[in-house]
C-alpha cells in the first residue's frame, strides 16, 4: 500500500489538472500542475510518476471526453477507475471550486476509497452505443419538426378532421392544404420537407443498427430480451447498449436502483417521506422501459408478433417471459383498479420488467472472469 500513487486527474478539452496521494494512510498529497491534454504528453506524465517502480492507480470524473484516456492508461499498465460524478461526496460548505482543488479531491477519496466506479464498454459496445443514441437524437429531431408543422398548420386555422395524424390519410390531406400567401406556401412545404427527411434519417439509422447488431457481442441477450411483451428490438438493443454487462448487478433491486426506477425517500427520525422515483441513470433506457410498460395494460395473450420473435429461443427465456406477462398484466388491471394514475401504474411496471429483463440476461449473458 506504501508504495501505491493515487493519482486524480481533472479532464478537461485542452487541459489535465494532476494531483498525487502517497498510498499510506495520511500521506503527503500534493498538486503537480496542469498538462497538456495529449496521449504523448500523458505518458512523459506516467512515466514520471512511475519512476522507481511505483505503482499507480488514476481516477478521473465521467464525462464529454470519453474513455480515450482511460484505455490509455489501462493500456499502459496501470489502474484507473472512471469516477460517477453525482455520487461524489462533496462538503456543503466549500465554496471554492477549482481544478487543481478538484484533481486534490479525487485523489484523497480515491485513496479513501469513497469513489463509486461507473462501468466502461468496449469500443464494439460503445460504438454500438453511440449507433443506437444517435438514432434516439433523430428521434427527438423528427418529434420537433412535426410539433413545428402542426404548430404552423393550427395557427393559420388548417385543422385535420381525422382522429389520428402521421396516417397516410393525414399525409394526403396535407397535400390538399393551400395558402393565399406563397410565402406560407412555401413554409408549409418545407416544414413537410422537415418531417420527411426526420423519418428518413430514423429508418435508416434503425436499419443499420438491425444490421450491425447481427455481429454484436450483446446479439444473443438482444435476442432474448425480446421474448419479453413490450420489449421489441428497439426497446432491446437500447437497454442493453446502456446497462451492458447484466451479469454486474448481484440483484434485480441493483439495477432498478441503477436506472432510477425506485422510489426517493427523505426520512429522518420518526418521519418517512417517500416521493416520485429518483430518475438516476440513463434516462433513454428508463424510457425506453415506461414506453414498453403501456403494452401490459391489455390481457396475456402471445401475439403473432411475439410468436415470431420467441421463435428459436430457450425454453428457459420463453418460461420467464410467460410468467412476467401474466403477473404484470394482472399487476397492471389491479393498480389501474385502486384508482392509481396511469404514469404512475406504468413506472410500477416498467420497475418490474426490469427485474424479469435481468432474469433472462442472467440466463444468456455469460458470468464475468474473476
Amino acid at each position: 500500500m506504501n508504495n501505491i500513487v493515487f493519482v486524480g486527474l481533472d479532464v478537461h478539452k485542452a487541459t489535465v489538472a494532476v494531483a498525487v496521494a502517497e498510498g499510506a494512510r495520511g500521506g503527503e498529497v500534493r498538486e503537480l500542475g496542469n498538462f497538456i491534454n495529449h496521449p504523448d504528453h500523458i505518458k512523459k506524465l506516467v512515466e514520471r510518476l512511475a519512476k522507481g517502480g511505483r505503482s499507480l492507480s488514476f481516477c478521473y470524473e465521467a464525462g464529454p471526453c470519453g474513455y480515450g484516456l482511460y484505455r490509455q492508461l489501462i493500456g499502459l499498465g496501470h489502474e484507473c477507475v472512471v469516477v460517477a460524478p453525482s455520487l461524489i461526496p462533496m462538503k456543503p460548505g466549500d465554496r471554492v471550486k477549482t481544478d487543481r482543488r478538484d484533481a486534490v479531491m479525487l485523489a484523497k477519496l480515491h485513496r479513501a476509497g469513497e469513489l463509486t466506479a461507473v462501468w466502461v464498454p468496449d469500443d464494439a459496445h460503445e460504438a454500438m452505443r453511440d449507433l443506437i443514441r444517435a438514432r434516439s437524437t433523430a428521434v427527438r429531431v423528427l418529434v420537433k419538426a412535426r410539433q413545428h408543422l402542426q404548430g404552423f398548420l393550427l395557427r393559420h386555422g388548417r385543422i385535420y378532421s381525422g382522429k389520428t395524424g402521421w396516417t397516410l390519410a393525414y399525409r394526403r390531406w396535407l397535400t390538399t392544404v393551400r395558402f393565399d400567401h406563397s410565402a406560407q406556401q412555401v413554409v408549409l412545404q418545407d416544414y413537410i420537407n422537415a418531417v420527411t427527411a426526420g423519418e428518413e434519417r430514423v429508418e435508416r439509422l434503425t436499419q443499420q443498427i438491425a444490421d450491425l447488431a447481427q455481429n454484436w457481442s450483446q446479439a444473443p441477450v438482444v435476442a432474448a430480451l425480446q421474448a419479453m411483451r413490450g420489449v421489441a428490438f428497439v426497446v432491446a438493443v437500447t437497454v442493453v447498449a446502456e446497462v451492458g454487462d447484466f451479469t454486474r448487478f448481484a440483484n434485480p433491486r441493483q439495477l432498478m436502483a441503477y436506472l432510477g426506477l425506485v422510489p426517493s425517500e427523505h426520512s429522518s427520525g420518526s418521519t418517512v417521506r417517500r416521493a416520485g422515483i429518483t430518475k438516476a441513470g440513463n434516462a433513454l433506457a428508463r424510457r425506453a422501459l415506461i414506453e414498453g410498460a403501456w403494452t401490459y395494460r391489455m390481457q396475456a395473450r402471445v401475439s403473432r408478433k411475439l410468436h415470431d420473435r420467441i421463435d428459436g429461443l430457450p425454453q428457459t427465456v420463453r418460461d420467464i417471459a410467460w410468467k412476467a406477462q401474466v403477473r404484470l398484466c394482472a399487476r397492471y388491471r389491479r393498480l389501474a383498479a385502486a384508482g392509481k394514475p396511469k404514469v404512475v401504474v406504468t413506472t410500477a411496471i416498467a420497475r418490474e420488467m426490469l427485474g424479469f429483463i435481468w432474469a433472462i440476461a442472467q440466463s444468456v449473458q455469460a458470468p464475468r472472469a474473476i
